[in-house]
Order: C-alpha cells, then sequence, then structure tokens
C-alpha cells in the first residue's frame, strides 16, 4: 500500500519558461492539483488531461479559500489515494505558506515533497538586468513581508533599515503595495531619502510594469503609476545607475 504524499510545486513568478523540469513532470502526474489564484492557465495547462483541478485562491487583499480548509482538502485527497499537488505561485517556502502545510500534513502522517520555484522577488530584478547582490553595492539581501497577519505587529522596519544601511543589504519587499507610506516612512529614519527603489508588478508576466523612484519619493511614485499588486518592491543600491529603469511611470514592458 501506498502511503499518501503531497507534492508543493512552486510555479514560479508566472511565466511558464521558467517553471523547473521537476514541477513540469509533477504537476503532468496530479491527479489532482490545489492551484493558488496567481497561477495562470498557461502553467496549469501542464496538468494531464484527466487531472482535476481545485482553484482555492490566494491573493493579497482580496477574499481567499481559508487555508485550514485548503489543508483538509489537501490531506483527504492524499488519504483517498490520489496524487496530489498543490500548485502555488512563487516559491512554496517564500511566504507561500509552505511551512504551515508541511507542518499539518506531516501530522497527518501524510508524506510531503516540495519542489522550488522561482520566487518574484528574484524573477521581478533579474527581468530589469539588476542583481540582488553584488560586490560594490550589496553584500546580502534581505526578503521581507510588507503584510502582517492579524494581531501582528509586523516588521520592525526602523531596526531593518538601519542594519540594511551598516550592512549594504538589498531588501525585497513582498505585499508591500498597500503599507508602501508607512513603510517608506519608517525606512527613512535609516536609510537617505536618496536610496534607489525599483516597484515591479506581474514579474515575468507580458503584463508586467515597475518605476524606478527614490526612497523618499516611494508612496508618491506608487501613486502616481497606479501599480498595484501583486508587485515586488526592491530597496538599495543595486537598482540605482540603470538606463532601463529611468522610462516614466505607466510604462509596459514587452516579454
Amino acid at each position: 500500500m501506498n502511503h499518501p504524499k503531497v507534492t508543493l510545486v512552486g510555479a514560479g513568478p508566472g511565466d511558464p519558461d521558467l517553471l523547473t523540469l521537476k514541477a513540469v513532470k509533477a504537476i503532468g502526474q496530479a491527479t489532482v492539483l490545489f492551484v493558488d489564484d496567481l497561477v495562470g492557465e498557461e502553467i496549469v495547462a501542464f496538468a494531464a488531461p484527466g487531472a482535476r483541478i481545485v482553484y482555492v485562491g490566494k491573493r493579497g487583499g482580496c477574499e481567499s479559500t481559508p487555508q485550514a480548509f485548503i489543508e483538509k482538502l489537501m490531506l483527504a485527497a492524499a488519504k483517498d489515494g490520489e496524487n496530489v499537488v498543490r500548485l502555488k505561485g512563487g516559491d512554496p517556502f517564500i511566504f507561500g505558506r509552505g511551512g504551515e502545510e508541511v507542518e499539518h500534513l506531516q501530522a497527518a502522517g501524510v508524506q510531503v515533497e516540495v519542489v522550488n520555484g522561482i520566487t518574484a522577488g528574484l524573477a521581478a530584478v533579474t527581468s530589469l538586468g539588476v542583481p540582488l547582490t553584488h560586490r560594490q553595492h550589496a553584500h546580502g539581501v534581505v526578503f521581507v513581508t510588507g503584510h502582517a497577519k492579524p494581531g501582528d505587529s509586523g516588521t520592525d522596519w526602523r531596526l531593518l533599515a538601519a542594519t540594511a544601511h551598516s550592512a549594504r543589504l538589498t531588501l525585497v519587499i513582498y505585499m508591500g503595495v498597500s503599507g508602501a507610506e508607512h513603510i517608506q516612512s519608517e525606512l527613512l529614519t535609516g536609510l537617505p531619502a536618496d536610496t534607489p527603489v525599483a516597484v515591479i508588478q506581474n514579474a515575468s508576466l507580458p503584463s508586467q510594469r515597475h518605476i524606478a523612484t527614490a526612497l523618499g519619493r516611494l508612496s508618491a511614485d506608487i501613486k502616481l503609476s497606479g501599480l498595484a499588486s501583486p508587485s515586488v518592491i526592491v530597496v538599495g543600491n543595486v537598482v540605482g545607475g540603470l538606463a532601463q529603469l529611468a522610462a516614466p511611470p505607466n510604462t509596459q514592458r514587452s516579454a
């Protein structure tokens, strides 16, 4: 008798060409897939013709399927003998709640395999020709969420700003657009107002748009550009000095 198993698959930032071979294989072998909202149809199309597709939604700022219910669905399908794939945008272990799902499934006796995907923070800057680390500009990178769960005080932006300044770190902020004004104000306590910033929406997709600005103008330029979620905010000197980032707000980038 086969042990029940679930595979958490990172679908990457959206471009199907950025899927790993292992991800494509896992998607194609699944008999049921639980798919997040940000995963596009071009990626779901790798599923076998007879596979059952269950859309469970997960988009910041919108009504989402409760996490506990998703875990219950996965557990039931795995114990029914299904080949279960949980298809998640980006990477399951970078703000994808993959750790929670692994803990829940393993506690119920279900084996879990994780297939990494390219996270949006990396794909976003790469699409602009920007590195996250650079020997002259950034000695490290911090991935941080701009969205705190209810009852949580969230990130200590002032401490992070001071650390980023002294240690020369790049900050990659997920889910930060709605709180950009607060984040900007707090970061300015430890980072100069002219610190370069890029905001990238829909990373890797034909609809990708971006702005280049400075920390002191971040919130105002986001409003001016009309950029919205899903977007990644990248703060640090690696963003500065690149001609392709000089495009005005509302500039669209073709794939």
